[in-house]
């Protein structure tokens, strides 16, 4: 991602109306499938920190960070979060089995070899523990987030989950979400281009009363999306677990 990306999410996503029920729908899932605060966490791609903000307000302990830049490995020290380790998703400096619950939140299509980061995310999992994947939907949605962002690509559900479960895990629950808002960011990715060319991030594009307006809106969304199962979203996620038994379980 570049500089000034990371710069505006991490002047906003405290309170961005995105970031904020993103959160919530994170909250929920694990609270839900993996309550214990004793798990060792793994945040992949923690960008400027938002998970990391999720997971401390839930009283996790044991979380570590990975991201491959040090701007963001500088904003979340600058804003006192767990530690975070410079690394590569495809070939992250930890043991096997280290980690019961791991997050990719918008990472995976950040890397060119995607099969390779999501076996890498298999390896570091223990057995029975839990991986929280979600990735941008539908190459329609292209627009300057994209780019700004360096994605590779977005995805659509089918493909994704092959390669999930092609890594060796068990798809425990997936569905989009976003999708209230599916179709006006389609048309405001067509007309910013004409109405905005120099804008240099979407989550700059914010203004307080449009926040107030949004945020009730990604609420309501992420708290239906995973009931109705929409056809469509510009998000997807899969929440999967690494097949066996955890240690001492038998």
């Amino acid at each position: 991602m570049e500089y000034n990306a990371y710069a505006i999410e991490a002047a906003v996503e405290e309170t961005h109306w995105w970031f904020v029920g993103r959160r919530a729908l994170f909250r929920r899932l694990i609270e839900r499938h993996a309550p214990d605060r004793s798990a060792r966490v793994l945040d992949v791609g923690t960008s400027t920190g938002t998970n990391l903000r999720l997971l401390v307000a839930m009283g996790f302990a044991k979380v570590t960070g990975l991201d491959a830049s040090p701007e963001a490995i500088r904003f979340c020290a600058e804003k006192g979060l767990p530690p975070v380790q410079e690394g590569d998703v495809t070939a992250m400096p930890f043991e096997a089995g280290a980690f019961d619950l791991v997050l990719a939140t918008d990472v995976v299509e950040h890397v060119d070899d995607d099969v390779r980061a999501v076996a890498e995310i298999t390896r570091v999992l223990r057995p029975g523990g839990l991986a929280l994947f979600t990735v941008p939907a539908f190459q329609s949605l292209w627009g300057l987030q994209d780019v700004v962002s360096h994605h590779k690509r977005r995805y659509r559900r089918a493909g994704f989950r092959r390669l999930v479960e092609g890594a060796g895990l068990e798809v425990v629950d997936q569905f989009y979400f976003n999708y209230l808002l599916f179709a006006p960011i389609w048309l405001a990715r067509q007309l910013l281009p004409l109405v905005a060319p120099k804008a240099e991030s979407e989550t700059a594009l914010n203004p307080p009363l449009l926040n107030a307006v949004l945020l009730p809106v990604m609420h309501l969304d992420v708290a239906t999306a995973p009931l109705i199962r929409p056809p469509a979203g510009v998000s997807y996620l899969v929440l999967a677990r690494k097949p066996g038994a955890p240690e001492g379980a038998r």
